[in-house]
């Protein structure tokens, strides 16, 4: 499949004709579809309304957008006017968001075409999409593999050769984890960077919108359009934001890089380990210093994150009892009609994350979870950023294993928690991340380094994420 540098060009060009192109495009959707379970809402009469648009912007001259042209699938959890947002929950079938998200505006203002809502974990949560109420996602390099979660949807079509572009949501690492699964670019912004007006919110101190994408040009292009500062959402940041696409031939010249010991424990594959050494020894080939580092706490993580993400989920997910959204169980009283809805509505491991969350916000355990968790959060962050002080970027693996079989870790909650246990820290602390492919295992599964940068440098993420990219082709 074309790049979407290249595919824009072709449009441009008059090389590829729009209408044809997305005729046969809608087409393979429900093929694709078929085969993976990764789309819950094709979005045709928007795609051909858009596609006519631009027709119409091509002959007259008008001035072009940065993705003119390109095809989208964005994230079940992101609002886009007038089509179904499900979150993949039976809590809000039948709701029709009357607004469109901030993303959405961003990209439909840059000429895109929005062609798909893309298949989740159901809320955003889970490691592999096989929490979702429309049914599990599979990954196109091995059918019976988890594509990871929750934005496997949209991570499943890039790697299926769909879209070349697709928007996820990263709370603990869902769109990395994916990312690396399917052999995909995936970044998790700066929190603040991007906004999250229109994002149905799980844990809102975590979530933040990013792309993914089939290379690291296209994901750099795609952050361009999206972020910046929304009067619309109170947490994003006001703070200019440099250009990621321009930056990314500046190479890793001069760049200090840490690799942090304590992500190279026990627990990781052996073939990840040999694989980030390599991706090392590539910076280091370019000209980056590559230094030891320690981040002592990062052993507390995966339990703050579970802890805060939780609570917070607990908090955001009070409003649907039947009243403002979705859908609404018949009942002979207020009561039962709130219980009924939310019981027959979520599905296990929402219920699961609710009632933890519950727990640790109640008066008798709140000091002993809740408020313990923020203080870890605090010393995680503040150890991040002292070593992001002696180096430029972090370099650990993405996951600690390669994609794992549908239904290996369904009945283990704790072992699917571990699969966020690299990616975690990053949303804790709100600094950027980025997955990019490094390789494959024997079973010629795809491998991802992870690369985690100072607050608002995504451009030097993708600056080494482009030598990693180039040095593993």
């Amino acid at each position: 499949m074309a790049t979407a540098l290249q595919l824009r060009q072709q449009f441009l060009d008059g090389e590829r004709n729009l209408g044809e192109y997305y005729h046969e495009l809608l087409n393979r959707c429900e093929d694709v579809n078929h085969r993976l379970n990764c789309l819950n809402v094709v979005t045709s009469e928007l795609a051909e309304a858009t596609v006519a648009q631009l027709h119409s912007k091509l002959t007259s001259g008008r001035p072009k957008g940065k993705l003119f042209g390109l095809p989208i699938i964005v994230k079940d959890n992101i609002c886009l006017k007038d089509h179904p947002t499900t979150c993949a929950s039976r809590i809000l079938n039948g709701f029709v968001p009357p607004y469109n998200a901030t993303v959405i505006d961003r990209l439909l203002a840059d000429d895109a075409v929005i062609i798909a809502k893309a298949n989740m974990d159901e809320f955003a949560m889970g490691s592999s999409n096989e929490n979702s109420a429309l049914g599990l996602a599979r990954n196109p390099r091995d059918l019976e593999r988890a594509p990871g979660g929750s934005s496997g949807g949209s991570a499943a079509a890039v790697a299926a050769g769909l879209v070349p572009l697709a928007l996820g949501s990263d709370t603990g690492g869902s769109v990395r984890q994916p990312a690396a699964f399917c052999g995909v670019v995936g970044l998790k912004p700066t929190y603040g960077a991007v906004s999250r007006y229109g994002l149905v919110a799980f844990a809102s101190s975590l979530d933040q919108i990013g792309p993914l994408a089939a290379d690291v040009h296209s994901a750099a292009l795609l952050f361009d359009v999206i972020a910046g500062h929304d009067s619309r959402d109170s947490t994003s940041a006001q703070q200019s934001l440099a250009g990621a696409e321009e930056n990314l031939k500046a190479g890793v010249r001069g760049l200090k890089i840490g690799l942090p010991r304590e992500y190279f424990a026990a627990g990781l594959d052996a073939e990840i380990a040999a694989a980030i050494t390599r991706v090392a020894d590539w910076l280091k080939r370019e000209g980056a210093e590559i230094r030891e580092v320690a981040l002592p706490h990062t052993k507390y993580a995966v339990a703050a994150y579970y802890v805060v993400a939780d609570a917070e989920a607990s908090s955001n997910l009070a409003r649907y009892d039947g009243v403002r959204y979705g859908q609404r169980a018949a009942a002979h009283d207020l009561l039962s009609m709130y219980t009924e809805t939310r019981h027959a509505g979520f599905g296990a491991e929402v219920k699961r994350r609710i009632m933890l969350g519950t727990y640790v916000l109640s008066s008798g355990y709140y000091d002993a979870y809740y408020a313990k968790a923020m203080k870890v959060r605090r010393v995680i962050m503040q150890e991040m950023l002292e070593a992001l002080n002696a180096v430029d970027l972090l370099l650990t693996p993405t996951t600690p294993t390669t994609a794992f079989k549908l239904g290996e870790k369904t009945e283990d909650p704790l072992a699917m928690y571990l699969s966020d246990i690299y990616t975690v820290s990053a949303n804790l602390a709100g600094l950027p991340a980025i997955s990019v492919p490094c390789g494959v295992d024997a079973a010629k599964l795809p491998i991802g380094a992870q690369l985690i940068g100072r607050p608002f440098d995504e451009p030097t993420l993708f600056r080494a994420a482009a030598v990693i990219e180039a040095s593993s082709r």
